[in-house]
């Protein structure tokens, strides 16, 4: 297997319908998560929209790299959510970072060996290859997240 090949499957196991590290995936999460219950912040910690927002960001700036663009996101933006205030809010975001991480992985897919080695925007981000890797890894870090927060939004509706 290619090495983009085994990238591109361990971003579909985090991203999009895996269920082998963490027994689930992000569009799992997000689609089985009601609206009003992606807003909830418990304890101070960001909400699911806020997580949702925050690796989608990534996704959609490393893929406008991918294609060649620039690289314009900023740290410093990326729990920028904008605000949801209905279910259709919701739908769109949650419908953007499934296609948004559908046009990842089919970018990450078809990389030469070549492409997955050469510097990355700047030397100080390292290859393509470490981004790509740093991105699965933030992914799965921020499901880890929401799956602790599903089971405290759970607790606190048993306990009311």
């Amino acid at each position: 297997m290619k090495t983009s090949e085994y990238l591109a499957n361990r971003l579909r196991e985090v991203l999009i319908n895996g269920k082998w590290v963490a027994g689930t995936n992000f569009k799992e999460q997000i689609l089985s998560t009601h609206w009003k219950d992606a807003l909830e912040s418990v304890e101070g910690l960001n909400s699911i929209a806020t997580l949702t927002f925050h690796i989608q960001y990534y996704i959609k700036g490393v893929t406008k790299v991918l294609q060649g663009g620039a690289l314009e996101i900023r740290d410093m933006y990326s729990f920028e959510s904008p605000p949801i205030q209905t279910q259709a809010h919701w739908n769109e975001l949650t419908d953007r970072f499934c296609n948004d991480s559908e046009t990842f992985i089919s970018l990450v897919e078809v990389m030469t060996k070549e492409e997955l080695l050469a510097c990355f925007v700047d030397q100080k981000y390292g290859d393509y290859q470490r981004n790509i890797d740093l991105m699965i890894e933030h992914a799965y870090y921020h499901l880890g997240q929401i799956l602790i927060l599903k089971k405290l939004l759970n607790n606190r509706k048993i306990n009311r």
